[in-house]
């Protein structure tokens, strides 16, 4: 019923900036948290940052300052800029969407930093 789609991963230099965009569509409510989580090989599935549709945010302190989230409700969309990348942001970023009871997962996208 919800469908998030990614996009913007890929290979950057530590130093550089890459920006992920997350398009939610279907039944999409007005009030919902969309966000950013991350998983490194041999690591757990980490939060990144969420923004709520009223514009809340929690910022994890790894990237807090260089990190931004930011949404556009009218489409449904998520952005989260990355700065100043470093290699352990590397991993695989996944977008989620909560509403009421449910969340809902993107099939994540690679985004790898280059020492």
């Amino acid at each position: 019923q919800v469908q998030l789609v990614e996009s913007g991963g890929g290979l950057v230099q530590s130093g550089g900036s890459l920006r992920l965009s997350c398009a939610a569509s279907g039944n999409i409510f007005s009030i919902n948290v969309m966000g950013w989580y991350r998983q490194a090989p041999g690591t757990q599935r980490e939060l990144v940052a969420t923004i709520a549709s009223i514009g809340g945010t929690n910022i994890a302190d790894s990237v807090k300052g260089r990190f931004t989230i930011s949404r556009d409700n009218a489409k449904n969309t998520v952005y989260l800029q990355m700065n100043s990348l470093k290699p352990e942001d590397t991993a695989v970023y996944y977008c989620k969407l909560r509403q009421a009871i449910t969340d809902y997962w993107g099939q994540g996208t690679q985004v790898s930093v280059s020492s």
